[in-house]
């Protein structure tokens, strides 16, 4: 374990919380830039520790800072309706993680692409499991509001953090 890589994760736990409280509340489930630091995260560091960096960031908001979307902190926010994606962070670094180890980061953008799936997956369970009580509101229409606005900026974000990581990578480490 080096300091550099405890003092990067630290950093990127820090702009995962900046980058979650720029948000954009054009649809139900407001657009941030959390993905963004994510994926970042994940490509500077690696799978290990861009996965321990998320880790951090949700401890700090199950601790009650005020580090996800419009400022919310605490577990309340993960047993929230959007909970379901932040938990899923956590499993798109591990999947991450998985994937470059298993195959190499040659191809790291399309494990980013593949993990953010695992992402929507695990957020559009929690929000059917909150909503979907029993309400007219299928799995096709929980898709439909979470996921299909999403698919292009998200993919957006991950393109620009990965040319982002590639070009700040030597001044990082």
């Amino acid at each position: 374990m080096k300091v550099r890589n405890i003092a990067l994760c630290g950093l990127s736990s820090a702009l995962m919380a900046l980058c979650a409280w720029i948000s954009v509340p054009i649809f139900d489930i407001a657009f941030t830039m959390q993905s963004f630091a994510v994926f970042f995260a994940l490509f500077v560091l690696g799978g290990k520790w861009g996965s321990a960096a998320i880790l951090v960031y949700l401890c700090l908001g199950i601790a009650g800072l005020p580090v996800f979307s419009g400022f919310q902190g605490g577990l309340g926010a993960l047993l929230g309706v959007t909970g379901g994606f932040l938990w899923g962070f956590l499993l798109c670094g591990l999947c991450y993680w998985l994937l470059s180890s298993l195959f190499g980061k040659k191809w790291n953008i399309l494990w980013a692409a593949i993990s953010m799936l695992l992402c929507y997956g695990c957020g559009c369970i929690w929000f059917y499991t909150v909503y979907g009580d029993g309400s007219a509101l299928g799995l096709g229409a929980v898709i439909f509001k979470c996921v299909v606005p999403y698919l292009l900026p998200d993919a957006l974000k991950i393109y620009l953090s990965w040319q982002l990581s590639r070009k700040l990578m030597r001044y990082i480490l």
